[in-house]
This record gives C-alpha cells, sequence and structure tokens, in this order.
C-alpha cells in the first residue's frame, strides 16, 4: 500500500550529535573517566527512558554503581548538562520534516525519551507542533523495540503497519518497526537517506531531502 506517513525518532535523527560541551561538562561533574561515564549512561538509560527512573534516581543509581557520591546540587547539573547533550537539532531533517508534512503525509515522533529532557523540548522547541502525533516513552512506560509502542503511534495517525515509514538510528529499533509490519529504515545520516529510501522503493512517494541547511 502507498505511504500515508513518516514516523521520526528525535535522538540522532532529528537531533545533531551530542554536543561537545555539554559532555566535558557531564565528566567534569562526574569525575568519572570517559570509559566508565559511557558504560554507566547507558546501562541504565531505557530505565529512563521508561519512567522507571526519574532524573534524579537515574543520577543517584549511576553513583550508586560506580561507587561516588552527588551532592543535590551536582545532580541538577548533570540533568541539565544530558539535556544540553541531546538539544541539537538537525536543520536539514527538520527542513525535510515540512516537505513531507506539506506533500500530505502524516508527520509523528515516536521516541525513547526521559521526562527531563522531553519537559526542555516542550518549552523550548516550538516546531513539535507540526508533528500529527507525539510519542514520548516516558509517558506510555513503553519503550522502543517494544511492539506496544509502535501500534500505539500507528492508532494515533490512524494508518496500518504498510502505510508507515519509521526511521530510526539503533537497528533494534528498526527491527521492532519492522516485526510489527511497518517499513523501518536504519538512519546512517542526512547524505545516506535518500540513497536508502530508493533502495527500498520508498523515494518517489515522499519529496526530496534538501541540500543545504535551511532556515528554521
Amino acid at each position: 500500500m502507498p505511504l500515508r506517513a513518516v514516523i521520526f525518532d528525535y535522538g540522532l535523527v532529528l537531533s545533531g550529535p551530542p554536543e561537545p560541551g555539554a559532555r566535558a561538562r557531564l565528566l567534569e561533574i562526574s569525575g568519572l573517566s570517559p570509559e566508565a561515564f559511557d558504560a554507566y549512561y547507558w546501562r541504565y538509560r531505557l530505565d529512563y527512558d521508561r519512567g522507571t527512573l526519574n532524573g534524579h534516581t537515574y543520577w543517584q543509581t549511576i553513583a550508586r554503581d560506580t561507587g561516588v557520591f552527588f551532592s543535590a546540587e551536582q545532580i541538577e547539573a548533570l540533568i541539565e548538562q544530558d539535556v544540553l547533550l541531546w538539544a541539537t537539532i538537525d536543520p536539514i531533517m527538520l527542513e525535510w520534516v515540512n516537505r513531507v508534512r506539506a506533500s500530505g503525509m502524516k508527520i509523528a515522533i515516536l521516541s525513547n525519551m526521559g521526562e527531563d529532557l522531553l519537559a526542555y523540548m516542550r518549552e523550548n522547541f516550538g516546531w513539535l507542533d507540526r508533528f500529527h502525533h507525539l510519542t514520548w516513552s516516558c509517558e506510555l512506560n513503553l519503550i522502543k523495540p517494544m511492539a506496544a509502542i509502535y501500534e500505539h503511534t500507528m492508532e494515533k495517525l490512524n494508518v496500518s503497519a504498510d502505510e508507515a515509514l519509521f526511521l530510526d538510528d539503533r537497528q533494534e529499533n528498526v527491527e521492532g518497526a519492522r516485526a510489527v509490519g511497518m517499513h523501518g529504515l536504519l538512519f546512517r545520516g542526512i547524505h545516506y537517506l535518500q540513497e536508502d529510501l530508493q533502495r527500498e522503493g520508498l523515494a518517489s512517494q515522499l519529496p526530496p531531502l534538501p541540500d543545504s541547511n535551511p532556515n528554521v
């Protein structure tokens, strides 16, 4: 069936790469080595995204497991810098979002997302209103690649699985989308997306990608 919807992950699809200054400040505040920080940062990230942990309990859990102590002030600073780590937007992708909507497609975001980054985005990213639906894992207590979170998004868009394309930077999340019948593409970067759409036979149904940084 023809596509009727494009569903985007947020992190590293609509967002740019992690902000280097924020990462440097996270390392400084935590006092952890880059290797230890990365290992423990991701160990409990899905629990944060699911809403099982909040920002405070997430960093307290990391402190416990690494044998360090974070004061209340340090935890607030870690939460703030963690938000800023993921707050840089890719303007080319956001322009393509505009083009996809203008073409008549429904658009949505489906993202594993903790409550602190989500609060920042709602306050600062007016462009979220352009989407027909927004699915945030922390509000549903579900995470990708669980089937129910994809099904929820399709139900809200009123589209069937074979009418929806899902873009994500993690292969396991793409496989989760495919498992429920959606078209799923691994997002490898803006420069590869047109090629990947053509390979999957979907490019003709979607507007072309921008070739320069737009004003957004």
